[in-house]
């Protein structure tokens, strides 16, 4: 069982919600979305693990049990090229629950039109793997949001 934690503070919405048909549709895989507070924040790792990948927008985790966990902050955030995230990382790092990865604003990527809205998701689970999914209501950084069984 792996538990997934916020990595960021915010509203949970649920991916459904996410204005991106990739991401609404759980194609990515099933999971959350956290719409962000406003302000420069840090995300940090949802869980326990060695981070795999590491974009300046997007970061994997995988778990002592190889589980991915996909934290994509903001919708389309790749067409800005690094503008605005600073990595606290690197690729290989081992990182705790918890542990800053990205400082970011949310509200400057709004502001050049891109939504801020953050997908957290659990690569190649099953939806009926996840359970006590938070998909509504305020979330602080480190609230559960889903378990993986």
């Amino acid at each position: 069982m792996t538990t997934v934690q916020s990595p960021l503070a915010g509203r949970a919405i649920g991916l459904a919600a996410v204005p991106d048909p990739v991401f609404s549709g759980a194609m990515v895989g099933p999971g959350t979305a956290i719409d962000p507070v406003r302000e420069p924040s840090e995300a940090v790792s949802p869980l326990d693990g060695v981070i795999v990948s590491l974009h300046p927008h997007a970061f994997v985790v995988v778990d002592a049990q190889g589980r991915g966990v996909l934290t994509h902050l903001g919708i389309d955030t790749v067409q800005l090229n690094g503008e605005g995230f600073e990595l606290l990382v690197n690729k290989g790092d081992t990182v705790a629950r918890g542990q800053s990865v990205v400082r970011w604003n949310p509200a400057a990527v709004e502001t050049v039109g891109k939504s801020p809205v953050c997908p957290v998701v659990a690569l190649e689970a099953t939806a009926e793997a996840l359970a006590e999914l938070r998909e509504d209501g305020d979330v602080k950084t480190g609230d559960t949001l889903f378990v993986w069984n």
